[in-house]
């Protein structure tokens, strides 16, 4: 029986393990201005042969008091920490698939595999200058957050969100702001340091800009392929589970040789 029991890191962090016990540990790790809650659908789909471990991001949800730094190396040290040595494999979505990348450069053979979908490489010269990401970067950090959102959203949806909660998503700003900078400033992780299988999704709804991203980790990292989810656009945690779950999870699940 699949039960949910909250854990704090020896940072402070705090998160989620759910699933099956002794099953391979799967971290799911949610995009910019996300959270844990965002993964949900994933982990219903793979807690019945897996350990889940999902967690709201420094700076957001549960961990929105924290005070930093909000860049890839500082997420990846709380990856680090959750994980206490543990094996596992690391499933990244948008932002969350450079922390899975960097998290798996820096472990090793600790991490079994990662996956990604439509992860930023906004540091190369090809990346749009007029993102979501982009624009946030040019206005106060609680407005770039409400821009995010109604990008993301809709403004239909967030019209009718409840106060308290655009209060919460403005104030997410900071973290918003300052990890999106991190990437424009350079990779965060280096092609050759990654030794581990991966598999790069993106959604046949996808921009240009996020499947040339992942056809471009398919091709040039180690042990990596692109695999494309079709009918999904950039939510498809939320909206293709079951496909995300069968394309970019289940594949690492199986035994090693």
């Amino acid at each position: 029986m699949s039960t949910t029991v909250p854990h704090s890191a020896g940072n402070g962090l705090q998160f989620l393990e759910e699933g099956t016990p002794g099953g391979p540990i799967v971290v799911l790790i949610h995009g910019s201005l996300d959270r844990a809650a965002g993964m949900l659908r994933v982990s219903r789909q793979i807690h019945k042969e897996s350990h889940v471990i999902r967690f709201d991001r420094r700076g957001y949800a549960h961990n929105n008091s924290h005070q930093g730094p909000f860049t890839v190396a500082g997420n990846a040290s709380d990856v680090v920490s959750i994980l206490n040595d543990r094996e596992a494999i690391l499933i990244g979505h948008s932002f969350g698939g450079n922390i899975a990348l960097a998290t798996a450069a820096q472990l090793g053979q600790q991490i079994r595999a990662v996956s990604t979908y439509e992860t930023p490489l906004s540091w190369f010269d090809w990346w749009p200058r007029n993102t979501a990401g982009a624009n946030s970067l040019t206005v106060p950090t609680a407005d770039a957050a409400e821009a995010f959102m109604i990008r993301l959203i809709g403004r239909k949806r967030w019209d009718q969100l409840p106060e308290s909660t655009k209060e919460a998503r403005r104030a997410e700003g900071v973290a918003l702001t300052t990890e999106l900078q991190s990437i424009r400033e350079g990779a965060p992780w280096d092609v050759a340091d990654i030794e581990c299988p991966v598999i790069c999704g993106y959604g046949s709804k996808a921009l240009e800009h996020h499947k040339k991203g992942a056809l471009w980790l398919g091709e040039n990292l180690k042990h990596a392929h692109s695999v494309e989810i079709d009918g999904a656009g950039h939510g498809a945690p939320n909206s293709h589970a079951a496909a995300f779950a069968e394309l970019l999870i289940r594949p690492h699940l199986a035994p090693l040789p």
